[in-house]
């Protein structure tokens, strides 16, 4: 293929994942990020542990690789083929404020972030046809700034519904990054977001492993219903669930219709035991102390699309304002902490 330009927004694991990977194949990588992150990776460069998928480590500190703090630096250099969007939901707001004065510069951008309202919120300020919907499953794990490692390699999924999609995917795959095109961008980002819930808001507010959640009956029992609560709302918003690379999205749907004796084993394995003592990003997000988390783009989303079609969504609702009133400090952290029966209490 022939050598791109692509503008990355963000250096964090997924960012640094993707865009690393892309220059590893020949094509001419800048990074947007914030001024301390720069700094660092500049005097660094970026270090790619790949070893799972092609059995080696990489530092990249040559010019296919350069880091902006401003988007008007970034766009000094040259034009770009594309862009791609990773950073957390909760900073869309603010990088759009930035895209604002160089819409018409920038390039069709394909948004890797989690969580269904963030293609909408692009497409409103450059344009429908600037916005290419993705998603990653591929699992990938921070050290420091600009230092990932690939955890499990599964792929990235590309919305079909773009001039550029195909060639998108085509350059993703030249660099080992698995892509596969997916028909539709709804469906594909909702089933990422099902694949995103389980035991996420649970594990932060309660401050356990996926695996402790999972183990618990009551614990099983509402990470269930709030499940089923997502899939009915998809189902009135006419929502599909579809497989994504290496993630069989529809096993986990069918999960929630089977009798406890049967699911519970299995999902305790799938969920508890394929994350190990990993925490999930709610958690990471909560003990950080920030102040911020995404919970509102997750689980506050399927309460939010609930109301719009008339679907009770009481544990979304319930895991959504819990988690968000220990991010800013309303409750102590200590409130839930190991303490199923208080939050089960609650609903």
């Amino acid at each position: 293929m022939e050598r791109m330009n692509v503008l990355i927004f963000g250096a964090g694991a997924i960012g640094t994942y993707i865009g690393g990977s892309l220059a590893l194949a020949g094509n001419r990588v800048v990074f947007v990020e914030q001024t301390r992150a720069v700094e660092e990776l500049r005097a660094r460069g970026l270090r790619l542990d790949l070893t799972i998928s092609r059995g080696s480590v990489f530092d990249i500190q040559d010019s296919s690789v350069t880091f902006a703090s401003s988007l008007e630096d970034a766009l000094k250099s040259s034009p770009f083929d594309i862009a791609i969007f990773t950073l957390k939901s909760f900073d869309t707001a603010a990088a759009l404020d930035g895209m604002k004065p160089y819409a018409e510069r920038l390039p069709p951008i394909l948004g890797l972030s989690n969580g269904v309202d963030n293609e909408p919120a692009i497409a409103a300020v450059l344009g429908a046809d600037k916005v290419i919907a993705g998603t990653v499953t591929s699992s990938v794990g921070r050290r420091a700034v600009g230092d990932i490692v690939l955890e499990r390699l599964r792929g990235i999924g590309v919305a079909d519904r773009h001039p550029l999609s195909l060639f998108i995917t085509e350059a993703l795959n030249a660099a080992g990054l698995n892509a596969h095109l997916i028909p539709s961008a709804d469906d594909m980002k909702w089933s990422k977001m099902l694949t995103n819930l389980p035991a996420n808001a649970s594990a932060a507010i309660l401050d356990m492993t996926a695996a402790e959640v999972f183990a618990h009956p009551g614990l099983f029992r509402l990470e269930m219903r709030m499940l089923r609560e997502t899939l009915a709302v998809m189902r009135a918003n006419c929502l599909h669930v579809v497989d994504l690379p290496h993630v069989p999205v529809r096993a986990l749907a069918l999960g929630t219709r089977l009798p406890e004796f049967v699911v519970h084993p299995l999902m305790l394995k799938a969920v508890g035991g394929g994350r190990g003592s990993k925490m999930p990003s709610f958690h990471i997000d909560l003990q950080s102390g920030r102040g911020r988390s995404e919970v509102d783009w997750l689980n506050g989303a399927v309460v939010r699309f609930g109301e719009k079609t008339g679907v009770p969504t009481p544990v979304n609702k319930l895991l959504t304002e819990t988690l968000l009133a220990l991010t800013r400090a309303e409750i102590p952290l200590t409130e839930f902490s190991r303490q199923p029966e208080k939050l089960l209490s609650l609903i």
